[in-house]
């Protein structure tokens, strides 16, 4: 059994992310993700995050990634105790985005320093999906179980 993970996302919480980030690579059915649209931010950082060989994205997709943005105030110290924990929280994205991408961290950093947008091909040539999936040409046959869904595997773009 595969669970499935859409993105369409500008983006959102770095620890609400880190919370489904967890919870997707907790869980024992596989996770596949799928970029419809968009995945930006923490969507893209959870678009790369499915199970390798089960991430896609359709055809005109665009995905964004960026380091962690947020805002605070109020006293000197608490901004320095906020800057540091966004410090910590950019380094371990960082990192974790390197390990599903299998890009080097250091150029992971350089790109995520300002906003860095992809085609569905550029997000699967850097590691963040394994496939843009080409359009259908008829409907799927979805007498194979009898419900009238299927579980086949997506057509891969070529």
């Amino acid at each position: 059994m595969v669970r499935y993970c859409c993105c369409l996302n500008a983006g959102g919480s770095v620890t609400a992310g880190l919370g489904i980030y967890d919870t997707m690579q907790y869980v024992r059915p596989p996770v596949a993700t799928w970029c419809v649209g968009q995945a930006c931010s923490m969507g893209a950082f959870l678009l790369a995050a499915g199970q390798s060989g089960l991430r896609h994205a359709l055809p005109n997709s665009r995905v964004m990634i960026h380091q962690p943005h947020g805002a605070t105030g109020g006293q000197a110290s608490d901004i320095a105790i906020h800057a540091e924990e966004f410090i910590k929280l950019k380094s371990l994205l960082n990192r974790l985005l390197a390990q599903h991408t299998g890009q080097p961290v250091d150029t992971i950093e350089k790109l995520t320093d300002r906003d860095k947008f992809m085609s569905a091909e550029e997000a699967r040539e850097f590691g963040m999906v394994d496939a843009v999936l080409a359009h259908q040409s008829s409907p799927p046959d979805s007498s194979s179980n009898g419900d009238g869904s299927e579980d086949k595997v997506p057509q891969v773009a070529s």
